[in-house]
């Protein structure tokens, strides 16, 4: 998730003081695609071992630029160089931070993190901190971000026993993903460990030089960006594995590797028992649920909320499927049934055999990383990385872009996957402020003109997602992309609202024909002339997202071509093996990671009497999962309003939630009230 990274030379190392702010100046910038929301930095030097720290809620590019930080990185090494030249050992740790837990504005959130005579960076989510801090009540709670727990738990074991034991020991107590980097005031030597595999490390013991980063593709540009072409070479790259330890010493720059004990990956089960015993996670202010204004102005918006059931329930639905009269292209034959269910075809799945022959043909042998897996944290991407590395024995590297709408719950989620499968994630983070401020004007230009066919403009930033996948499987070298794509999840009436008529493509839920491209390039520049309002900043991010969805090709591997998408065993198997966090303002596991669907299914359901649940469970009766009552029971309580999850996101881009919600109830509905 956030970008850590780390320099440890000697005197005997050929960095002199311009180098250093090159590699420096090189790994902040690689590292801030994983986290914009804040970046820092701890050095501490031979000459003087009190550990300096400098952090900020700044992306590193700003950091880097800023005279404070100039000045922090002068005075910090000034003992550490004579006339450019390093005299003595120094050790740096940093970090380009995605704010998970708490908030970046509070400077001691940020990281690194400082604590109990240990400063520290960590990169991924500890998901059952809460309960840590109940069962150790020794231990003091001063912030909220989860390192803090961390470093203070290592603290403590270190006064009783090895560095090694410590940490191994820190990694036992929690559950979810951590890599970490740590300064402490109890030893000169630099601590790294991790239970995903997200470190990478250049070691040269002849440069006297030891980096480290979370990607090897930021070492690898590191190295071919910068002077240290001259003096190391790429085979000098190596990968810390999941459940592997490193201390390095600094005055003569060596490094100890070991194993976090051969069972730290089954040892999350005492954890997890606890989680379920105390169940206090819980990210709300106390103040809510003691406020009486408060209470009352959340019901107050809350009421401002439609459910028309009752009406919705009167229009007709097909006889076979749930779709009703106001789907877009939808005709009834003379027995009530729908055009969609008239040219269905059910899933030919290509079947077990094929798909373990062809996991057999990527595998590497050796275990080093075979393929890239697109990662949302909702429960299919969930489940199928499990799949992956448990049934299938590949090696997958984990895969997620942030655009701003992946929720706390959906990271939490992938912290809990990644963290006992022991899998490498790598989160690309867009410049969320920018992005979230482009759905805004979005949204608010949308609130002009209300058309149906226009919602998917709300979730255009999401799309670089296909690019970023092809830039990864190529720099980490990897033999296939896999998706996780449910093809159930169709949903051709936001291009049917439109006008276009419905499209089935047998690969994938992303296929239109080239003349329908057209048509729909014609349709969305009609709806710009009719309301300029969406001629705003984020007209060429929509455009690119344009282009990425549908006019570049996309070969990627479909896991759920192969292996039937079974809806009872992928939710037991991720409750049940990984305490898979659900959502509370829903029952429902599909979306609940998703910061817009809560959101735009709100305004599907309000106006035109379905959403994507609707689609989805006609599918599933189709394929003849379940029965049409028990689908028409499970729509009738999935497409109940989420306030919650709608009030987060207009939250988070800033519009107001009575306006907003108030514009989308005065839309004409396409059914009597």
């Amino acid at each position: 998730m956030c970008g850590i990274f780390g320099i440890v030379a000697n005197h005997k190392s050929l960095i002199d003081s311009s180098l250093l702010n090159e590699i420096l100046d090189e790994l902040f910038v690689l590292s801030e695609s994983r986290g914009k929301e804040s970046s820092g930095i701890a050095i501490r030097s031979e000459k003087d071992l009190n550990i300096k720290v400098l952090k900020n809620s700044i992306s590193a590019s700003e950091l880097i630029r800023s005279k404070k930080y100039k000045n922090f990185l002068s005075e910090a090494t000034a003992s550490s160089f004579d006339k450019g030249k390093l005299i003595s050992s120094l050790s740096i740790i940093a970090h380009a931070r995605l704010v998970t837990n708490g908030n970046q504005e509070n400077n001691d959130n940020n990281q690194p993190v400082i604590k109990n005579g240990a400063v520290g960076v960590h990169n991924g989510i500890i998901v059952n901190v809460d309960t840590l801090w109940w069962n150790h009540k020794e231990l003091r709670r001063e912030y909220e971000v989860d390192t803090e727990f961390f470093l203070d738990f290592f603290q403590r074991e270190l006064k009783h026993t090895s560095i090694q034991s410590a940490l191994s020991l820190s990694f036992k107590e929690i559950f979810g993903a951590a890599s970490v980097a740590i300064f402490s005031e109890n030893s000169k030597r630099l601590v790294l460990g991790t239970n995903t595999g997200s470190l990478y490390y250049i070691y040269d013991k002849t440069a006297s030089l030891f980096i480290f980063s979370s990607e090897k593709f930021i070492l690898q540009t590191l190295v071919l960006n910068t002077k240290l072409k001259k003096m190391i070479s790429l085979s000098s790259i190596h990968w810390m594995k999941a459940g592997s330890a490193c201390l390095v010493d600094p005055e003569k720059v060596e490094i100890d590797l070991f194993s976090l004990n051969d069972d730290l990956l089954q040892s999350i089960e005492t954890s997890r028992e606890q989680q379920r015993k105390y169940k206090i996670i819980n990210t709300t202010p106390r103040e809510f649920f003691s406020n009486p204004s408060i209470l009352s102005n959340v019901k107050h918006l809350e009421n401002k909320l439609e459910f028309n059931l009752k009406s919705i329930s009167k229009l007709k639905r097909c006889n076979k499927c749930l779709l009703p009269e106001t789907f877009p292209f939808l005709i009834f034959d003379e027995k009530g049934v729908c055009s969609y269910c008239n040219g269905y075809e059910k899933q030919n799945y290509l079947g077990l055999d094929r798909l373990h022959q062809y996991a057999d043909q990527i595998r590497n042998k050796n275990g080093d990383p075979d393929c890239l897996v697109a990662f949302s944290g909702g429960r299919d991407s969930s489940y199928s990385l499990h799949y992956i590395k448990k049934i299938l024995n590949l090696n997958p590297i984990a895969y997620t872009y942030d655009w701003g709408m992946v929720t706390d719950l959906a990271r939490r989620n992938q912290a809990r996957i990644c963290g006992k499968l022991g899998i490498e994630h790598i989160l690309v983070s867009a410049d969320i402020k920018k992005k979230r401020n482009y759905i805004r004007k979005n949204v608010s230009a949308w609130l002009q003109r209300p058309r149906l066919g226009t919602i998917p403009l709300f979730m255009a930033g999401d799309k670089q997602f296909f690019y970023y996948a092809y830039h990864l499987r190529k720099v980490n070298n990897l033999k296939e992309t896999i998706l996780c794509e449910n093809m159930l999840e169709r949903t051709n009436f936001k291009s049917g609202f439109c006008g276009i008529a419905p499209h089935f493509d047998d690969k994938h839920n992303f296929g239109l024909s080239t003349p329908k491209k057209l048509q729909m390039l014609m349709y969305y520049g009609k709806e710009f002339l009719l309301n300029p309002s969406y001629l705003n900043s984020s007209i060429w991010d929509s455009t690119k997202a344009f282009f990425t969805y549908y006019v570049t090709p996309h070969s990627y591997f479909n896991l759920f071509d192969y292996l039937p998408w079974e809806e009872e065993i992928i939710e037991k198997t991720l409750i049940e093996e990984y305490d898979w966090e659900l959502s509370p303002d829903t029952k429902t596991t599909w979306r609940i990671g998703d910061g817009t669907a809560a959101f735009y299914n709100y305004i599907y359901y309000t106006v035109s009497g379905f959403s994507e649940f609707d689609t989805f469970r006609s599918n599933q009766i189709r394929e003849g999962m379940m029965s049409r009552e028990e689908a028409l029971d499970k729509v009738n309580e999935e497409n109940f309003p989420r306030f919650e999850s709608i009030q987060w996101y207009l939250s988070t881009i800033g519009l107001d939630f009575e306006k907003t919600i108030s514009i989308i109830n005065s839309i004409p509905k396409l059914y009597q009230i």
